[in-house]
């Protein structure tokens, strides 16, 4: 195992670092983030026709670049850094992983490809609960026949909004299945919920006899949904690293340009101290996000385990970056007009998303026996 990358794989990073400072600065996130669609369908054809990101980890077979787990992470790494307000997360890490999963190959055949040149955006509605990501109890029910139907409300759906197509899990004869809708259907009501972290936006849908296409395997929609979340953990542990990084840099440079009492406050040792733990936590965050990365491409077996331990405390170590970096800031950080914030909101929610920390310890200690 080798935790440098390699030349091409800097100069990747390098690209994606510099779109994404052109294409999406702060000040375009918090104009962003005020819409209802949450996005710029022209940054979005962007990042799939000049750099191919929408297409980086999809199969060759399928229209993509057939790159692995290590390259998207580092693609994910760059937009937690930037914060950037588009349905990436849900299409890429959730909806693509969901339909390999399923081995589908009709599915992916024709929708994969359109996924890659940015003309599909897929959300993936998957619990019911108003309270967790459960996947436990699931009331949305779908017919039988040539063109199946289904009929349900999923809340908290992430860009559900804006998907073209939706990925749900909904119940027939068979137990719960993965089935796929059009997001233009008019029998699907939308309904923007209000979320912390405003940019990343989240919808309840309904659904009143949608027609569906069944994905997959009658009865396989939690070992599909199962499958595509351990990946999507890892996906959103280099999100959360590369967010915590850059609070680290706003913090250091904060503190040494900060003068108080004649001096940088960076001089105190309360400071050093607060930066020191950060730097420490973001590196312990960093390997553990990197290791998930290349057990999904080398030792997919061992996922389970690894994508557990690393969204638990890549959840922590960001979070508390967040927080500290806010209260170096002083003041001045608990603002709306200062960036920390937005920061620390993403933070926040990614902390509790697909289940908090602590849930994931209990899982991790139920796969290893203790």
């Amino acid at each position: 195992m080798n935790f440098a990358f390699s030349e091409e794989q800097e100069e990747f990073r390098r690209s994606v670092r510099r779109f994404l400072e052109d294409r999406s600065p702060i000040s375009e996130v918090r104009r962003l983030m005020e819409t209802e669609e949450g996005f710029d369908p022209k940054v979005w054809s962007q990042m799939a026709n000049q750099l191919g990101l929408t297409a980086v980890a999809i199969p060759e077979e399928f229209g993509g670049l057939g790159y692995g787990q290590v390259e998207l992470g580092v693609v994910f790494e760059e937009m937690g850094r930037a914060l950037l307000c588009a349905p990436y997360f849900s299409t890429v890490a959730m909806g693509v992983n969901l339909l390999l999963a399923s081995g589908d190959e009709v599915i992916c055949s024709h929708y994969l490809p359109q996924v890659a040149s940015g003309e599909v955006r897929l959300a993936v509605a998957a619990s019911e609960s108003d309270t967790d990501w459960s996947t436990i109890e699931i009331s949305t029910v779908a017919t039988t026949g040539d063109v199946a139907h289904i009929s349900g409300k999923k809340p908290y759906v992430i860009d559900g909004f804006t998907a073209t197509h939706i990925l749900v899990l909904a119940r027939n004869q068979d137990g719960t299945s993965l089935y796929l809708v059009d997001g233009s259907e008019r029998s699907i009501s939308k309904a923007p919920q209000l979320s912390l972290d405003m940019t990343r936006k989240l919808t309840t849908l309904a659904f009143e006899a949608t027609p569906a296409l069944l994905v997959g395997s009658p009865g396989a929609g939690i070992a599909y949904y199962e499958a595509m979340l351990n990946k999507s953990l890892i996906c959103l542990a280099s999100e959360q690293v590369g967010g915590a990084q850059h609070v680290l840099e706003m913090a250091v440079e904060y503190a040494k340009t900060r003068i108080q009492f004649g001096r940088p406050i960076g001089s105190f040792q309360a400071i050093k101290h607060k930066c020191a733990d950060m730097l420490v936590d973001i590196e312990s965050a960093r390997s553990a996000a990197y290791y998930g990365s290349w057990v999904v491409d080398n030792e997919p077996e061992e996922l389970p385990t690894v994508a557990f331990l690393a969204k638990a405390f890549c959840s922590q170590a960001y979070f508390s970056a967040a927080a500290e970096n806010i209260q170096i800031h002083g003041g001045i950080g608990f603002t709306w007009e200062h960036d920390a914030h937005l920061y620390f909101k993403r933070a926040k929610s990614s902390e509790l998303m697909f289940g908090s920390p602590a849930y994931f310890r209990e899982r991790l200690a139920e796969i290893i026996g203790l």
